[in-house]
């Protein structure tokens, strides 16, 4: 049984806004702290047993487990350089960033350090999954952390997949994240591609529905290219950074990942013309461009 009791969130934007919201309806106390102040305050607002911390060392202090849910390895970094000092010493540290391996195994040694219990823990899922509590956590760490962190986990997760040793979790996420960025940046060149060829945009959603080649992900995805909104359920500029992370990985273990080059190479032109803070999606603004060129 978990002794979790009061849990710090640190990072509370589109993802870990809902995941502190969820954490706290599941009946713990919950701290949130968030670089812009406004943000933190609205999940405050929005939630019981939520209240705001001034900084990460103030919301860490007490807390049986923290969460970090910030940009990237970096800014995890920054926050618990700030914070790690004020860890209770049995507190569990549950990184849930989309870190990389690098920043992982640097993260990871911080913790070692200073004697803090960490869960390399990412997730799968965007912000409607965070908003329902229906993420899929990539845990791996020790068996017994992973036990206590496991309340936490089922409060912002529907699927929670134990890895074995802490990195296993950043490995699969990357592994998982490629296949992701590979589906929306397919989704977005063959409706630029059937729009260059003069076939109506629906036909390609309208065809595949309901068979083999069907997915959500194609028709959610593609129903935004049809309308031109793109409202970020995960911003296209942070599906760049996560594609990223894929090629640092793979030249790290001697893989040729020529696909994710491709995609980041298109998701970077996109984010170059002003797209960065729309969905992911928005990646469909680097073929259409092109298209509209060529002409």
């Amino acid at each position: 049984m978990s002794d979790i009791k009061t849990v710090a969130v640190l990072g509370t934007g589109i993802m870990g806004g809902p995941m502190a919201r969820n954490i706290a309806e599941a009946g713990f106390d919950v701290r949130v702290w968030n670089r812009t102040a406004e943000k933190a305050r609205a999940v405050a607002e929005s939630a019981d047993s939520c209240e705001v911390a001034d900084g990460p060392a103030a919301a860490v202090a007490g807390a049986d487990a923290v969460v970090t849910m910030v940009l990237d390895g970096d800014a995890v970094q920054s926050v618990m350089n700030d914070a790690i000092e004020a860890f209770e010493s049995d507190a569990i540290w549950l990184q849930m960033s989309t870190v990389g391996i690098e920043a992982g195994e640097r993260l990871a040694a911080l913790a070692d350090e200073h004697g803090v219990s960490y869960l390399d823990a990412p997730v799968l899922g965007t912000k409607q999954p965070a908003e329902q509590g229906q993420l899929i956590v990539l845990a791996s760490g020790a068996d017994e952390a992973i036990g206590r962190a496991r309340p936490v986990f089922d409060a912002v997760g529907s699927k929670i997949v134990e890895l074995g040793e802490a990195g296993t979790g950043t490995r699969a996420k990357l592994v998982l994240n490629h296949w992701v960025m590979g589906l929306v940046e397919n989704i977005a060149e063959t409706m630029a591609l059937g729009e260059s060829l003069s076939l109506d945009p629906k036909l390609f959603l309208e065809t595949i529905e309901g068979g083999p080649l069907d997915s959500g992900y194609a028709q959610m995805k593609g129903k935004l290219v049809l309308e031109r909104d793109f409202p970020p359920s995960f911003p296209l500029s942070g599906a760049l950074k996560d594609t990223r992370l894929i090629i640092e990985a793979a030249e790290r273990h001697g893989f040729d990942a020529a696909l994710a080059r491709t995609v980041a190479a298109k998701m970077a032109a996109a984010v170059d013309s002003g797209h960065g803070d729309e969905d992911m999606i928005a990646t469909w603004y680097a073929s259409a461009e092109e298209r509209a060129a060529a002409r």
